[in-house]
């Protein structure tokens, strides 16, 4: 499978990062901010898709939010410099828009790549990557002293967040159309969360995205209740909010409705 403009172009945010790498993170520092020496008074780590830092979205993501919340942002480095696949190996079978399903073809490649990367992809189990980003981020609290921190994940880092909402870590979280994710882990999510969510996910299906909310009403009036939101966009499926179909209208402004959620939630919650 070689790589080519066509496959990635429609899915590449425009623009060209602003930040810097700092010890192997993504970092954007609040505007009123010089470096990441003088740190704002609360902060967010972004998960990253399966992409990792290579993909340039997750870091003018990154800056976005930093502007926009005035506040420092982090990308760490999921995969150890490692991802398992690249955006013009993967995007392009996966399906465009709701309703849409794997053609055979796009099975077989899917497949095919995987076998190709199963070592790759071993080393990205929740056992291998989890403590890699707790040990980011309990470095990172320690090291700053960031009196408010949030997550956001995307995909991959949306099941991560997920999970990491339930470990202390973090104030509040954003998950944007995970990957896997189990009840048990959903129940275990003890911070404000925000969902993002496609109308058509074949990672994050509608029967349990349905039951995750269940979840989060189920506490309301009762001691564990915490705050939660759940918004589905219109016409999108897995990936939009980290990798927009440039193409498609409706997509972008879901995309971009997705962003202004993720910074109202932290502005509400951080």
């Amino acid at each position: 499978m070689a790589a080519c403009d066509q496959c990635t172009q429609g899915y590449v945010l425009q623009g060209e990062p602003e930040g810097t790498m700092v010890n192997g993170a993504y970092f954007h520092p609040a505007p009123t901010t010089t470096d990441s020496d003088s740190p704002s008074t609360r902060a967010v780590v972004l998960l990253t898709d399966i992409f990792g830092l290579p993909l340039k979205n997750s870091k003018l993501i990154a800056d976005e939010l930093s502007k926009r919340l005035q506040c420092d942002v982090w990308v760490p480095d999921l995969f150890a410099g490692k991802p398992p696949v690249t955006v013009d190996e993967l995007e392009p079978l996966i399906p465009q828009k709701p309703g849409e399903t794997f053609t055979f073809t796009a099975k077989l490649r899917f497949l095919w790549l995987f076998i190709t990367n199963l070592f790759k992809f071993l080393n990205i189990k929740a056992s291998v990557v989890d403590p890699r980003a707790i040990e980011f981020v309990k470095k990172l609290k320690e090291e700053k002293k960031y009196p408010k921190l949030g997550a956001v994940g995307y995909c991959f880092g949306g099941s991560m967040a997920i999970r990491l909402g339930s470990q202390d870590l973090f104030d509040s979280v954003v998950i944007a159309h995970p990957g896997g994710c189990s009840p048990e882990e959903i129940k275990a999510i003890r911070v404000p969360a925000s969902w993002e969510c496609a109308e058509d996910d074949q990672s994050f299906k509608k029967e349990v995205r349905d039951n995750a909310e269940a979840i989060f009403a189920a506490r309301k009036g009762k001691p564990e209740f915490i705050e939660y939101e759940f918004k589905d966009y219109k016409g999108t499926v897995h990936g939009f909010a980290a990798r927009p179909n440039m193409a498609m209208p409706e997509v972008v402004e879901a995309y971009k409705g997705a962003l202004q959620q993720t910074v109202d939630w932290f502005n509400k919650t951080l």
